[in-house]
Order: structure tokens, then C-alpha cells, then sequence
């Protein structure tokens, strides 16, 4: 099925039947420059014709067939450079007459004109041609008529003045119309044809196009890695993933490269070879070398693309994945569905929490003794925490919309974090901890018992991957640049691995086999209840500072007050 590509009533067979706009400035105008420019060379043709029968053969040409093909020289290029007419030609307007119809008026005036034995009717078969193939099909056939009727009334015209050789010159007149309407119709058909095959082809490699951009987009965004090498181990393709799984900057690299020359990538290229040896898809796991620290784990699968042409050879496309997060991924399903039971199991532990409580009440008011009454304190005192965090994990797996705290729930934010800070370093006994505080007078609303859990729970983390030196863990407050109050807690362990990052506040997820994977998932669900944002980056500390990890928790600016 064909769409109409010109409008103006012309039938299925014609330039309408077309299809797309970019045929008309792609195949019809290079014609038209074709065309435009083989007028330029018959007209200067024509007047090196006259100079050359005056030259050589001694024969002085009229005057008027002269000041003809000059005129007719300079119509042309002046139509070269100057006309800007825009393909197909539907009618004869001012675009048919600039062009063809000088054309067919100027050779027939040579014609009428012509001296001796020069005759110049083949050089009808050019604006014939220029309309069959620029043209519609009734502009084609016109103009192959009107030279027609032109080639009869010449040989007509000799006929008037001389009748001896004038049924020759009909007869050729006759013959020659009846070429230039077979040479019309061939050549407006060959014309159709190779635009329909240009449309064609464009809308081909426009889809073609469409996909290798969504083929890129869909690579770029996959979570495996992926490399397509060639038979000769070049890489021609690689995604981001597969730069932060093999550990490699391979960003740098200019594609394609040659896998074999990067020393930790050879057992890489060892499989690709294999692969094309045994001409089927491998699977393997691969230590990969790492700039810094141990080997990497990777699992490796490979797939032969088919080979479309015997003279271009298939790819093979590589399939990467670190196994430790490939493993954390289990885990966390396994934790996941551990987490639903323990939500099961904290639901069935509210009421006897409950009878706890109630029973250490009613037993505290009994007793007397100073140290009894201080237990059962104590037993209160954690009966009400262990409900707090009860409360916390059957919110957590009910992912329930918190409750808004009132205005009066606020805490100074310094005075908070130095206590909480305090109470940490004293029951952890860690050494090197710094306090720096920088929101004296600020205050936001915030539980203090859930920034209590959070600022432990990082300082928790912090402490598992810090060094033992002064300052390897630092506790900050500041105010953004936005102005509001922001929380820090930076410590100088080793940078997380991009697959720990991409995860990091997921719940059950861990980079460590015996955690949970609930804390900083916790952590940012406690931040979303009252309005505030957590975050990790790898930091520097001022200028020349070692790095290290830092988390920060920006709090609410509509949730800010001045401390009075």
C-alpha cells in the first residue's frame, strides 16, 4: 500500500503514489541538477557547433542560428544558477515554460533554421526526457506531442517550399515521435521506480536507526553488564554496568579496542574465542582483577548473534554479573520473605508485651526496696522501647503512611546530637570521634528517639569500617545552602562498590551475610515520616582531606523553627 506524496489528482502510477516528502528533496532534485546541467552542456555544444562549421569547414553560419544558441547558452545557465524550482512538475505554469519550454522552442527554431545537413531533432529527446522523469504522465506525453506536432510542421514547412524530399521527412518525423513517446513513458516508469525504491530505503534506515537507538537505551540502562566483541576481539559495544562490574574505565577507551590487551580482561577474551570456536553460547564464573582490593567474582554468559551475510561473521554479545550481588539478591528474597514472618511475629508480640508492662507496673507499686524498684524500672523502660521498635516493624511491612508529629514534638537539633553522640561513645567505648557543631539555635521536628536510631545505627556502620586514628569518625551539623540544617556522620572507610550503592537503602539488603539489611532502610523510612531526605556520597574532607564515607540527613525546611 502506498500513501499519496503530492497532491493534485494524479493516479496510483504517478509521482502521488509516492509516499514521503523526502523523496521529492532527495531523487527529484538531484535530477532536476542532472537535468539543469546537461542543458548547460547541449546548449554550449550547440554554439561550439556554429563556431567550429565557420572555423574549419569555411561554411559562414546565419546570424540569427547563431544569436540563437548564444541566447539559448545563456537561458540555461541563468536557469542553472538563478531558477529554483522544486520538483515534480505538475502542469505547464512558469516552471514547465523556464525549462522545457525553452527548450522545445529553441530546437525547433534550429530545426526550422537548419543549414545543409545538420539536423537537430534527437535533441528533442532531452526536454522529452527532462518531463517524462520531472513530470507527471500528462505533462510527459504533452511534451512528447508538442515535439511531435513540432517535427511535422517542420517537415510540413519543407514540404511547402520544396516537395522532393518531403515524404522522407514526414516519415522521420513520424518515427521519432513515436520513439520520444516510448522513450516518455520508459523513462517516467524507470523514474517512479527509483523513487519508490528510495522511499523505501529511507524508511528502512530510518527504523533501523529507531532501533539501534532503543537497542542503546535499553543496554545503557540494563543492571547486567554487556560487551559485544567481534570474531577478532574487538569490543564494538559496552554498557556502564559492565564498567563498574569488571572494575575497569573503560569509558576511556576509545570502541572499538581490543579486548585481549586489557591484563585483567584476558580470561574474557579466552571465553569469547571459545565461544566462536564452539560456535554456541558458554557459561562461566571468572575472577576479574580489581585496581584495588581482592578479585572480583563475575558470572559470564555468551550468545552468538546469527550471521545475516557469509561475508560478515556474527558477534558474540557478553552477559555479566557480580556474583556477590547476584548472591545479595537471593539473600534478600530469603530475608524478604523472613521479614514478612517477623512482621507476623511481632503483630503476635504486642499483647504479651503489653502484659509485661502492665504486670512490672502493678508489681513496682508493690515494692519497696530502692534496688527491686529500680529493676523494675529498667524492665518498664525496655518494655516500652521493644514496643516502640514492635511498632516500627509492623509499620515498615505495612508501608502505611506515618503519623504527622505536632508542632509541639521538636528537638534542637546540636544540644540533641551531642547528647545522643555522647551516649554512643560511652556505651561503645570507641575512641576518635569528633563532634562539630554548626546549628547553635536551630531547632526541628523530629522524634528524638528515632534520630536516636538513626544517628546509632550510622555511627554503627561508621565504626565497623573506620580506622582507629583521631578523627576517623566525625559527627557534623551544619546548614545547607538552602538553609536547612543538615546532619552528618563521615568516616574513613574504603569507598562502597557501585552494586552496594545502587542498593544501599533497600530493605534486607546487605553487602554482609549475617546483617538484616534493615537498618538504613529503617533509617530513610524515618527520615520520609518527618519530611527529611538521607543520603551517602564519597567525600573529601576540606580540600586535601583524606575521602571517606559520609551519610547526611537534610531535614525539612517547612519543618524549621528558631529556638527560642
Amino acid at each position: 500500500m502506498t500513501t499519496s506524496l503530492w497532491s493534485g489528482g494524479e493516479s496510483a502510477t504517478d509521482w502521488g503514489g509516492l509516499g514521503a516528502q523526502g523523496i521529492r528533496s532527495a531523487a527529484l532534485l538531484r535530477l532536476l541538477r542532472g537535468f539543469m546541467t546537461a542543458r548547460c552542456f547541449v546548449a554550449l555544444v550547440l554554439v561550439m557547433l556554429q563556431g567550429f562549421s565557420w572555423t574549419i569547414g569555411g561554411v559562414t553560419p546565419p546570424a540569427l542560428q547563431l544569436v540563437l544558441a548564444v541566447g539559448y547558452f545563456a537561458l540555461t545557465l541563468l536557469g542553472w544558477r538563478f531558477a529554483r524550482l522544486m520538483p515534480p512538475i505538475r502542469g505547464f505554469g512558469s516552471a514547465w515554460i523556464i525549462t522545457i519550454g525553452v527548450d522545445l522552442l529553441a530546437f525547433a527554431l534550429l530545426q526550422f533554421l537548419q543549414a545543409g545537413n545538420v539536423n537537430y531533432a534527437p535533441l528533442f529527446a532531452l526536454p522529452v526526457l527532462m518531463a517524462a522523469v520531472l513530470g507527471s504522465v500528462t505533462v510527459g506525453l504533452g511534451t512528447t506531442a508538442i515535439a511531435t506536432l513540432l517535427l511535422l510542421a517542420d517537415a510540413g514547412w519543407h514540404w511547402m517550399q520544396s516537395s522532393a524530399d518531403s515524404p522522407t521527412r514526414f516519415v522521420q518525423a513520424a518515427l521519432t515521435g513515436t520513439g520520444l513517446f516510448v522513450v516518455a513513458l520508459l523513462a517516467h516508469e524507470l523514474a517512479l521506480r527509483l523513487a519508490r525504491e528510495e522511499n523505501i530505503a529511507l524508511r528502512n534506515r530510518s527504523t533501523a536507526r529507531l532501533h539501534a537507538l532503543v537497542n542503546d537505551l535499553v543496554i545503557e540502562t540494563l543492571s547486567e553488564g554487556v560487551l559485544v566483541i567481534d570474531a577478532k576481539g574487538l569490543v564494538h559495544a559496552a554498557n556502564p554496568a559492565a564498567a563498574d562490574i569488571l572494575g575497569q574505565d573503560l569509558t576511556r577507551l576509545p570502541l572499538p579496542f581490543v579486548l585481549d590487551a586489557q591484563p585483567a580482561l584476558q580470561a574474557l577474551a579466552a571465553l569469547a574465542r571459545q565461544t566462536f570456536a564452539r560456535s554456541k553460547g558458554l557459561s562461566q564464573e571468572i575472577p576479574v582483577a580489581q585496581p584495588q582490593g581482592s578479585a572480583r567474582e563475575v558470572r559470564v554468559r555468551t550468545r552468538l548473534t546469527p550471521s545475516i551475510d557469509h561475508r560478515i561473521d556474527g558477534l558474540c554479545v557478553m552477559f555479566l554479573q557480580d556474583l556477590r550481588e547476584l548472591e545479595a539478591r537471593i539473600r534478600t528474597e530469603k530475608l524478604a520473605a523472613m521479614g514478612r514472618m517477623s512482621a507476623a511475629v511481632a503483630h503476635e508480640i504486642r499483647n504479651p508485651l503489653a502484659a509485661i508492662t502492665q504486670a512490672s507496673a502493678l508489681l513496682h507499686e508493690d515494692l519497696q526496696e530502692p534496688g527491686q524498684r529500680k529493676l523494675t524500672e529498667m524492665v518498664q523502660h525496655n518494655a516500652q522501647r521493644l514496643a516502640r521498635i514492635v511498632d516500627d516493624v509492623l509499620d515498615v511491612s505495612r508501608a502505611r503512611q506515618q503519623r504527622v508529629l505536632p508542632l509541639g514534638e521538636q528537638l534542637v537539633l546540636d544540644a540533641t546530637v551531642r547528647t545522643l553522640a555522647e551516649e554512643w561513645v560511652g556505651q561503645s567505648q570507641r575512641q576518635g570521634v569528633l563532634v562539630q557543631l554548626d546549628c547553635a539555635g536551630h531547632a526541628v521536628r523530629f522524634d528524638v528517639e528515632h534520630l536516636r536510631r538513626i544517628l546509632v545505627n550510622l555511627l554503627d556502620n561508621a565504626a565497623r569500617y573506620a580506622g582507629d586514628r583521631e578523627g576517623s569518625i566525625q559527627v557534623a551539623t551544619r546548614l545547607g545552602a538552602n538553609g536547612r540544617p543538615v546532619m552528618q556522620v563521615w568516616s574513613d572507610g574504603a569507598p562502597l562498590e557501585p552494586a552496594v550503592q545502587r542498593h544501599l537503602f533497600e530493605p534486607f539488603f546487605s553487602s554482609e551475610s549475617r546483617s538484616s539489611g534493615l537498618g538504613l532502610f529503617i533509617c530513610r523510612e524515618l527520615c520520609e515520616r518527618h519530611g527529611a531526605n538521607i543520603g551517602y556520597e564519597r567525600r573529601a574532607l576540606g580540600t586535601k582531606g583524606p575521602e571517606g564515607n559520609e551519610f547526611h540527613v537534610v531535614f525539612a525546611l517547612a519543618e524549621l523553627r528558631t529556638a527560642q
